[in-house]
């Protein structure tokens, strides 16, 4: 109960910054914007939209994600408000279980504006599409919602590796400061989408022992997060399997997320808050 009342104040914090409401609108003027953009695909245009949506929802709530953790234990460790927090009857622990949870709504609630409005494209998108290039060919709303349902699964997927990178973020925030904070977030976001083809490219006979072994240790302790992209998939027509896919998906952004939890529990714990 008290780490819920910690994560409705954190979540409200979060809704209520500047860069909520920039990032949001940003994001809505492009995905509007893209709409009609001319992508020269030959009459796939919207695989190329769906690419440029999820890409877009994925970034814009990572970026809203890392500033909000990576600020919101760290500055209220530097201006005591976390002694204050502390000193009632509130365990460490649910302060940052409160925490986590918060950075989850906040996000979540910018994830839910923006993918609504991206349904709502790749809803116009496909009917504008049709009419422009067939003579005035009208869509039916099945065709539409097999579009639109056909999305879902990346959005979600997009949500986890949010998650998995917040809660780094977090536990990052309990010993260092924003910017070096968000350096170090911003390395492990590419490197854990360059692990694999790292580890590919250098598993070659002549590759250098060295590389090879940092690929290797790269791929083993950063997040998997090309595990979450959809995006290419999702933009040649492919269907992402619920359970066969997202569900694996949200077992590993609970198990690391829950890692990096648990580390955050040991960072804070031992921490001076004075």
């Amino acid at each position: 109960m008290k780490s819920l009342t910690i994560a409705f104040s954190t979540a409200k914090e979060a809704v209520r910054q500047p860069s909520f409401l920039i990032l949001m609108v940003i994001a809505l003027l492009w995905l509007s914007i893209s709409i009609f953009l001319p992508y020269f695909t030959f009459g796939e245009e919207i695989k190329m939209y769906k690419d440029t949506g999820l890409t877009t929802i994925s970034f814009v709530c990572l970026l809203l994600a890392l500033l909000t953790s990576s600020s919101t234990v760290a500055d209220e460790i530097e201006g005591k408000t976390a002694v204050t927090v502390l000193s009632k009857p509130i365990d460490r622990r649910e302060f940052i279980v409160g925490k986590f949870l918060g950075i989850l709504m906040g996000v979540g609630a910018l994830y839910v504006i923006l993918g609504l409005a991206f349904a709502a494209g790749v809803w116009f998108k496909i009917g504008y599409d049709m009419f422009e290039s067939q003579a005035g060919r009208m869509v039916e709303t099945s065709e539409r919602l097999a579009q639109v349902r056909q999305v879902l699964p990346g959005l979600v997927l997009g949500f986890l590796e949010v998650t998995t990178l917040a809660a780094i973020s977090l536990a990052i925030s309990t010993r260092l400061p924003m910017l070096v904070n968000l350096v170090i977030c911003f390395s492990i976001f590419f490197l854990g989408h360059l692990a694999p083809v790292l580890v590919q490219v250098t598993s070659g006979a002549g590759a250098n022992e060295l590389i090879k072994f940092m690929a290797q240790l790269f791929a083993w302790i950063l997040p998997s997060l090309e595990f979450f992209n959809a995006s290419p998939a999702i933009s040649t027509g492919a269907v992402i399997p619920w359970a066969g896919y997202v569900l694996p998906a949200l077992v590993y952004c609970v198990m690391y997320s829950g890692a990096a939890l648990l580390l955050a529990f040991l960072l804070f714990d031992d921490r001076d808050l004075a």
